[in-house]
């Protein structure tokens, strides 16, 4: 069991909520203190280990209690903050005019297993946030590539690890999956 100074119940709660709690909680922490969220969402923990790398904390680890999921992050904990990269946004409607036009397109999903399972776009290629970047190697740097999540939250983190790498075009589907009235598999 971690020592924690605060804890934050964000159960219930899906993408993107759990971060946005979770940023607002660490902002009013002080430095080297543990925040413990508790959370539901399959997602959260890749959501909090890319959020917790990219801004500057340190991902400790998860706990999970049945079907809640306990993260632990240290504020400041990480020794620098690495610059992110804005990719461009492209509205889901037209994503999805594109989608349904037949036109080709590259379309990385980002979600959990679990989610991807439930349903997705078909041809799609998966690889959820935790593992892009040990696998972005299966994709290629030249090409456009659509990254679509539940809400546009781990597909945007996604394509800034990706940028960081030499990915030229990307573009985050906005706001993703949530949304999404197109056909599925």
């Amino acid at each position: 069991m971690v020592q924690t100074d605060k804890v934050l119940d964000a159960k219930g709660l899906a993408c993107p909520m759990p971060i946005v709690k979770t940023k607002k909680v660490m902002k009013d922490m002080g430095s080297g203190e543990v925040l413990e969220v508790q959370a539901t969402d399959k997602g959260s923990t890749a959501d909090l280990q890319a959020w917790a790398k990219s801004s500057g904390h340190e991902y400790i680890g998860t706990e999970t209690e049945g079907d809640v999921l306990l993260h632990y992050l240290r504020k400041d904990g990480a020794n620098e903050v690495e610059e992110t990269i804005e990719i461009p946004e492209v509205s889901l409607a037209d994503f999805q005019a594109r989608v349904e036009n037949g036109d080709s397109l590259n379309i990385l999903d980002v979600r959990e297993q679990e989610e991807y399972d439930e349903a997705h776009i078909p041809g799609v290629k998966h690889i959820p946030l935790g593992e892009v970047e040990n696998r972005m190697n299966e994709l290629d740097q030249n090409q456009e590539i659509y990254i679509i999540c539940y809400s546009g939250r781990r597909s945007g983190v996604a394509g800034d690890m990706m940028a960081k790498k030499g990915f030229k075009t990307l573009y985050n589907v906005v706001p993703g999956m949530r949304d999404w009235t197109g056909k599925t598999e």
